[in-house]
This record gives structure tokens, C-alpha cells and sequence, in this order.
């Protein structure tokens, strides 16, 4: 009674309309939150997955295209990784031919399937639809049918096409030459490499403590993912910081503040000579997840996608050798 004549019985309802409210907010922050975290924890598996898929595709496309229509089938006569010796040896072999036309033999560098020059569709013929597949590709043929090849390079020169009487072969297109830096960036792993063709004179490395994700929902989950988000970031940092390093003699600072961080957050593993006190180099060529590889694009003449994990120099070296792998296809 004596609430209702002082008006606290209105208050009342109101407070009470008011704090319903504020649950029902709360719960639909808490829900809104969990998707936001499910959503994060589903892009990391996609992205867990994409090199995987990307390694089926080729074999799957080759599949649609013996399956459509009617057509004869047409497959490559061999598929096959070179590296090092193997490599040399093989790219010797075409430079070794030779002939005496001076529009004898075709090189054209092909970079993707609806790229194809007409030189290289006339001599083919049905045979193209192997070439769209391989590319992007160095593509190699005879005016007698001798040679006929496809070869993957690492580094992708810009589009051509040409009958010359020898193959246009670039050793830099295919084996390391030249004095030039080669980095792996993942999201806890930084490794730095200056090389001299395939020597290595300047190494830095680092790893960062970077959280794995795990599958708790909630409020848990999100604060979780912040954190790794921010650690992730950081790392980024300090491995962007010796890209830029390197390209700037004046930015020592920086450089050690990728290698010297705080203990508890990053380990280095730099023993050999640092490599921005090393002489200027060509290019930069990157590798690594495909996650984290825009955030350094800007400071790379090349990247590609890389799996390779590990202690840092060891990753390197097992990214180097991967990068460095030709494709040959026999068409």
C-alpha cells in the first residue's frame, strides 16, 4: 500500500522490466559470441584444409575431363619432381638441343589456362587441353614431335612465346642463382635465410608461443581467440620488422627487436651472420601459410605456399628444397 502511494510500486515494475531486459541482452551477447567464436574456430579448419584440397584438384580435373563427353581421352605421358642434380640434369638435356632451322623449336611460358598463345594452340592441337592443365608452365616442342614438355618452374618469368633453334631455358626461372633472400613465415615460425645460389651465408630465426585453438564455447572461446589473434599479430610484427630490415641497412633496431624479444614469447635461433648486415640482395622470395602470407606480400618480389614446419632452420631448409621443384610433365 504504502509503495503504491508513493510510486516505488511503479519503480519497482520498471526496475524489474529493466533487469529482464539486461538478461535478455546478456544471453543474446553470449549467444552472438559463441558464433563469432564457432565462426573463427570453422576458418582456421578451412584454412587447415585448403592445401590439402588444392593437392586433389589437379588429379580431380584430370578425372572430369576423361569422364565428359565423348572425347578421346588425352593424358600426360609422365609426370614427375626434379631437384637439384636430377633438375640439372634434365634442363642440360633440352639446352643440349639443338637445331638447324632457325624456327625449329618452341618455348613459350604459359600462365594460366585461358592464356594459351596461339603458337602454342596451333602446334598442339587436341594436345592443348594438357597444356591449359599444366599451366602455369614453360612449355617445350619440336617441329618433329621429339620433344613435348611442360615444366613447372618456381619463379614465373613473364608471358612469351617463340621458335628459336634452342629452348629458352633461364637457370634463375628454375635453380637458385644470384645472391638473394629466402624467408618462411608462419603464423609462430620466422626463419631468414641470405643465399649465394643454393649456399646459405646469413641466417635469422625465431619462434613465437602462439596458442593452439581449442573447442570450449562461450565466452572462453572468444577470449581465447582474441589472445591467439593478438600473439599471432605480434609475431607478424617482428617477422615483417626483418623483411624491412633487410631491404634497410639504416634499420638494425628494428631487426633486433625481432630477435630479442621477451623470452617467454619468442625464441631465436640466429647463430650465423645476421642478414641485415649482408650485402644487398636481387629479390625476396616468401613462402609459407596462405593465412599469414599477405601480411609480408608487400616486402617479397615472390611468394608461394609453403607446409613446411619445424625448428626454424630446419623449416627453411625444408621449404628451400620444396620451393626449388620443378614439375615436368611429358605432353
Amino acid at each position: 500500500m504504502i509503495d503504491r502511494l508513493l510510486g516505488r510500486a511503479e519503480l519497482k515494475e520498471r526496475i524489474e522490466e529493466l533487469e529482464e531486459e539486461k538478461r535478455h541482452l546478456e544471453r543474446r551477447a553470449e549467444a552472438e559470441e559463441e558464433r563469432r567464436s564457432d565462426a573463427v574456430a570453422d576458418r582456421q579448419r578451412a584454412e587447415e584444409r585448403v592445401n590439402e584440397l588444392e593437392h586433389r584438384i589437379e588429379s580431380l580435373e584430370e578425372r572430369l575431363d576423361r569422364t565428359e563427353g565423348e572425347e578421346e581421352s588425352v593424358e600426360f605421358r609422365r609426370v614427375g619432381d626434379l631437384r637439384g642434380p636430377r633438375l640439372a640434369d634434365a634442363l642440360g638435356r633440352f639446352r643440349a638441343v639443338e637445331s638447324d632451322d632457325p624456327e625449329g623449336l618452341l618455348t613459350a611460358f604459359v600462365p594460366d589456362e585461358d592464356a594459351v598463345p596461339s603458337s602454342v594452340a596451333e602446334w598442339f592441337g587436341d594436345r592443348t587441353r594438357l597444356v591449359r592443365r599444366a599451366a602455369p608452365a614453360v612449355v617445350l616442342a619440336d617441329d618433329t614431335g621429339a620433344v613435348s614438355a611442360a615444366l613447372t618452374s618456381p619463379i614465373e618469368p613473364a608471358p612469351f612465346d617463340r621458335w628459336g633453334d634452342r629452348f629458352r631455358l633461364d637457370e634463375s626461372w628454375f635453380r637458385p642463382t644470384g645472391r638473394f633472400a629466402f624467408a618462411l613465415v608462419r603464423s609462430d615460425t620466422f626463419a631468414l635465410g641470405v643465399y649465394e645460389g643454393d649456399e646459405r651465408v646469413a641466417f635469422e630465426g625465431f619462434t613465437s608461443d602462439v596458442k593452439e585453438a581449442h573447442s570450449k564455447g562461450g565466452f572462453s572461446q572468444g577470449r581465447f581467440e582474441r589472445r591467439r589473434e593478438r600473439q599471432i599479430d605480434d609475431h607478424l610484427k617482428k617477422a615483417t620488422a626483418a623483411l624491412t630490415a633487410l631491404d634497410d641497412r639504416d634499420g638494425g633496431d628494428a631487426t633486433a627487436d625481432a630477435t630479442a624479444d621477451d623470452p617467454a614469447d619468442a625464441t631465436a635461433d640466429a647463430t650465423d651472420d645476421d642478414p641485415a648486415d649482408a650485402p644487398p640482395v636481387d629479390r625476396t622470395i616468401v613462402v609459407g601459410e596462405r593465412s599469414v602470407l599477405g601480411e609480408v606480400r608487400e616486402h617479397a618480389d615472390v611468394t608461394d605456399v609453403s607446409d613446411a614446419t619445424g625448428k626454424p632452420r630446419d623449416a627453411l631448409d625444408d621449404a628451400f628444397r620444396g620451393f626449388w621443384t620443378t614439375r615436368l610433365r611429358a605432353i
